[in-house]
């Protein structure tokens, strides 16, 4: 039998946006434990889409919407098979994903500063372009193949 459940950590928003969502993109960005750093890029990033915080914070958000994954499949094993079964995502793990491939994709990307990366890969997410809502819509696909196997979903 499994072990207790772990407890949702409550991130504290981000001083300058008020945002948890921010907050969080700053801790995925981060590497090596250089969190003044990440807010620097991040910053930097949210900076350049809009002159006005609010209006760069709303795009910034709604670019994350976009990217945010409705189904995706989980392996299931089921009388000695795998089958790739086509299940909802919850909405933390939805901007989860969202918020990484954000970042994955801006990371595969070369001959610039991470701060202009991150600022294109937002602003291309915004418009419906880009890796990241490429990525997506592999995760919709793949569901949408699977689909035959939904009733194996309980």
């Amino acid at each position: 039998m499994r072990s207790k459940k772990a407890k949702k950590r409550i991130t504290t928003p981000d001083p300058l946006y008020k945002s948890r969502v921010v907050a969080r993109f700053i801790n995925i960005v981060m590497l090596d434990g250089e969190k003044s750093t990440a807010e620097k890029v991040v910053y930097g990033a949210l900076e350049k889409l809009a002159e006005d915080r609010k209006e760069g914070l709303a795009m910034f958000e709604e670019a994350v919407k976009v990217v945010m994954p409705k189904q995706e499949v989980r392996s299931r094993r089921i009388g000695g098979a795998t089958y790739q079964v086509p299940m909802p995502v919850k909405h933390t793990r939805a901007e989860a994903l969202a918020l990484r491939w954000i970042v994955r994709s801006a990371r595969t990307k070369h001959g610039k500063p991470m701060e202009e990366k991150l600022y294109v890969e937002i602003k291309n997410a915004y418009e419906g372009i880009g890796d990241s809502v490429k990525k997506r819509d592999d995760t919709h696909k793949m569901a949408e193949a699977n689909r035959a196997f939904a009733h194996f979903r309980f």
